[in-house]
């Protein structure tokens, strides 16, 4: 339902848009009474461990069963059972996390802060469609980001005036969030093969006013030999089937996943990661992550980089994060990277924190 206070003109604009923040007021009251109820049948709807794996693929529960124990399979089943809180960083280049929770506040939108990172917060009583009706979202103060995608840019921890490269970077969300740490300046190469992926990233980094990005359109694998040696920190955010964003009561969020699938994109991300490597500079740092679960896409990348990729060598990851577990490996470099659980914050994801050696 929506509530329209007062038409026609006005005759000052600070007039108009007390009416304007009335008005905003007013709906978002109503949606956090809705999303009140929403909650509460939700709380009925929340599917028993059982019950989601009768509705996610059978062999991909198979799968779970192969890689982690019955426990760690019953928590990652656990956080595909409800839809997941709605997250979001503010964006230091246009405004500040003491801002932008002010701001919330004076919604009346609740909010927890999140341990780990300074600028994220999980939002408590509205859904996303209610942010995206702030004017503060509108003008790139904040963006909407899953947790666990803040993470490999936190690990990576790129500096002011560096040279990155985010190899795989559409919709943006983490080369934004790097363009704010790095405080807007140096520079960050954004390549992305997909062209309508590429335009929305385009726009996300110009609504961010990340500035320092450069937008390519073209393909990850032979961006290593065009800029060899050339990057001091790059990220690989790999194409992968996406595992750790399935929700049993969302069919399309696993529609389309198959075994065949994991071995091509596995394919894929070998090749994405040998062009990450060649383009990274001697002592440079390179994150691998994706938002999947299974070994082939995660450690056993780890594994194949660590004998096939000359002076590479894995780091350990000092973030604290609640659902996080190690890598899964009979290798104990591998170990270092960790594996982030799905959870009502969290989707599931995978990051690992390689360095480059000079050889």
């Amino acid at each position: 339902m929506i509530v329209a206070i007062g038409t026609g003109l006005f005759a000052t604009n600070n007039f108009i848009y007390m009416i304007w923040k009335l008005n905003l007021l007013v709906i978002i009251k109503m949606s956090q009474k809705g999303l009140s109820l929403l909650r509460q049948k939700e709380k009925k709807k929340m599917l028993s461990v059982l019950e989601v794996k009768r509705k996610l693929p059978k062999n991909f529960v198979e799968k779970l069963y192969e890689s982690y124990t019955p426990l760690t399979v019953d928590k990652i089943l656990a956080g595909m059972a409800g839809d997941r809180n709605t997250t979001l960083r503010g964006n230091n280049i246009k405004s500040n996390i003491q801002e932008v929770m002010k701001k919330l506040k004076e919604y009346g939108i609740k909010f927890e802060r999140v341990p780990w990172y300074v600028d994220a917060l999980v939002i408590k009583n509205v859904k996303e469609k209610q942010i995206q009706d702030l004017e503060m979202y509108n003008d790139g103060e904040i963006y909407l980001q899953s947790l666990s995608s803040m993470v490999p840019p936190l690990v990576l921890n790129p500096k002011p005036n560096e040279k990155v490269l985010d190899l795989t970077a559409a919709p943006g969300s983490k080369t934004t969030q790097m363009a704010a740490m790095m405080q807007n300046k140096g520079y960050i190469l954004a390549n992305e093969l997909d062209e309508l992926r590429c335009e929305r990233l385009k726009y996300n980094v110009e609504k961010q006013g990340a500035t320092i990005i450069e937008v390519n359109n073209g393909r990850g694998e032979v961006i290593g030999k065009k800029y060899e040696n050339c990057f001091d920190k790059v990220l690989l955010d790999a194409p992968c089937s996406g595992e750790g964003r399935f929700l049993a009561n969302d069919a399309k969020t696993y529609r389309n996943w198959s075994e065949r699938t994991v071995k091509e994109l596995a394919k894929l991300q070998k090749k994405l990661l040998k062009s990450a490597y060649q383009a990274l500079k001697p002592s440079g740092e390179l994150i691998y992550s994706t938002c999947t679960l299974n070994r082939e896409e995660n450690e056993e990348i780890l594994e194949w980089a660590l004998s096939e990729l000359e002076g590479l060598k894995l780091e350990n990851i000092n973030l604290e994060i609640k659902n996080a577990i190690k890598g899964i490996s009979d290798n104990k470099e591998v170990e270092k990277a960790i594996k982030i659980l799905p959870s009502k914050d969290t989707e599931g994801f995978f990051v690992a924190r390689f360095k480059k050696l000079p050889l």
